[in-house]
């Protein structure tokens, strides 16, 4: 299991869009994908989960993954939010 903390830099958090290019980027791994808010855990492969978590703009959250290919998933999970996942 690895992790590591992130900070969602796009200026309206994860809404619809960005939710749904994280699903669809953890979806292309084996290893469970998922990320902690606050006291929840969402799971990164469910656009409801990730919008359930109500992420915001300079929220902090920490990804969690587990599994075969958990170190590549980790750094691509990252990368994506560090780029602001598109926006």
């Amino acid at each position: 299991m690895v992790s590591q903390k992130v900070t969602i830099k796009n200026p309206t958090g994860l809404h619809l869009r960005p939710a749904g290019m994280l699903c669809k980027e953890a979806l292309k791994y084996q290893s469970s994908v998922k990320f902690q808010f606050g006291h929840s855990t969402a799971n990164a492969k469910s656009v409801l989960s990730v919008l359930g978590a109500c992420v915001k703009c300079g929220d902090e959250i920490m990804f969690i993954c587990d599994g075969p290919d958990e170190k590549k998933a980790l750094a691509d999970m990252v990368l994506l939010v560090e780029s602001g996942l598109g926006e």
